[in-house]
């Protein structure tokens, strides 16, 4: 497998909006075939990182729903989208400014206490299933548009995810995977059972 080669395909791959906002370099010193880092608010994109010595040994529609998915689950986790907790963060930055400004060490500690609060839930929200399912979802979508049959796709993926956990050295699987393969087996068929769109409570 050529790595440039390969960057450029899967490059080829993402929407136009996500190509010029995601980053895809070699990272052979990483333990999973694929990685990525949180879009932190100064970020320009999403950093994808992949070990080409692992993501040579899946399949090529896998290794493009992994992909997908990815960019996707780092697109809808930006720090700097509307929210509750984001809110609170922010409202808690902007009043311990005013309060280290007037001196308020009181007001100070309720506002880094909040902050932390709202980072925190951030954090958390960004790793919950529902997230990941829905990001599954966007995935099919996008894989759709480039030419895969969604039971097609929803079946790579489903396929891909214990693949790549088994190439990074896990047997047992994690909590969310088993909610996505359980929502991927039902768009490709093999099972009657879908994950609701919301109630997902991964605490």
């Amino acid at each position: 497998m050529n790595i440039n080669e390969e960057i450029a395909r899967l490059r080829d791959l993402l929407p136009a909006s996500w190509r010029i906002a995601t980053s895809i370099k070699s990272k052979p010193e990483q333990i999973e075939p694929i990685s990525s880092l949180q879009i932190l608010p100064w970020a320009k994109g999403a950093q994808i990182g992949i070990n080409f010595r692992l993501w040579r040994q899946m399949p090529e529609a896998e290794r493009d729903l992994l992909l997908l998915h990815e960019v996707s689950w780092r697109q809808q986790t930006k720090w700097l989208q509307v929210g509750a907790y984001q809110g609170i963060a922010a409202t808690a930055l902007a009043g311990g400014i005013v309060e280290a400004v007037q001196g308020d060490v009181t007001g100070m500690a309720i506002a880094i206490l909040l902050g932390t609060i709202g980072i925190n839930q951030i954090l958390r929200s960004n790793k919950s299933s529902q997230i990941r399912v829905q990001a599954d979802m966007e995935a099919l979508e996008v894989a759709q548009k480039r030419g895969y049959g969604e039971a097609e796709a929803a079946r790579a993926l489903l396929e891909a995810i214990p693949d790549a956990a088994r190439l990074t050295g896990r047997n047992t699987p994690e909590f969310t995977e088993l909610i996505r393969c359980q929502n991927l087996r039902a768009i490709a068929g093999l099972s009657k059972n879908t994950v609701p769109n919301t109630g997902i409570n991964d605490f």
